[in-house]
């Protein structure tokens, strides 16, 4: 996957809750757990600040997290019986991690399809 839409340099690292991630294209501030490997990170919430200043969410999952919900879904009941998966903001990615998470974002400013995606956040 291309990263065009960060040349230049990137900037990471925690501020307060967030793990920030600086482009020159967007700026992106993951909540993964405190103590969650970021290399690992399966699941996590998002929002990504644009160079215009507009606001996104998403919360980011991998395959292999949706099937493990899924499957736990199956044992609990819920989503009937683990049979479907459904999040208003998601975004499925294959690989885990912020650095792999980052990627697809600059990818998707690349391809056009990042509004397509993503959820815009009303401004206050």
């Amino acid at each position: 996957m291309g990263d065009s839409a960060s040349p230049g340099s990137v900037e990471r690292g925690w501020d307060g809750p967030f793990y920030r991630v600086r482009r020159d294209a967007f700026e992106a501030s993951f909540l993964p757990n405190p103590d969650e490997d970021l290399g690992s990170v399966c699941n996590v919430d998002v929002e990504v600040r644009l160079m215009d200043g507009s606001r996104w969410s998403a919360t980011v999952f991998t395959l292999a997290e949706v099937d493990r919900l899924m499957k736990s879904w199956a044992a609990s009941g819920e989503a009937l019986d683990g049979r479907y998966f459904w999040c208003s903001d998601g975004l499925i990615v294959r690989d885990p991690g912020i650095e792999s998470m980052s990627g697809v974002i600059a990818g998707l400013l690349d391809s056009g399809e990042f509004s397509q995606v993503l959820q815009r956040l009303d401004d206050d």
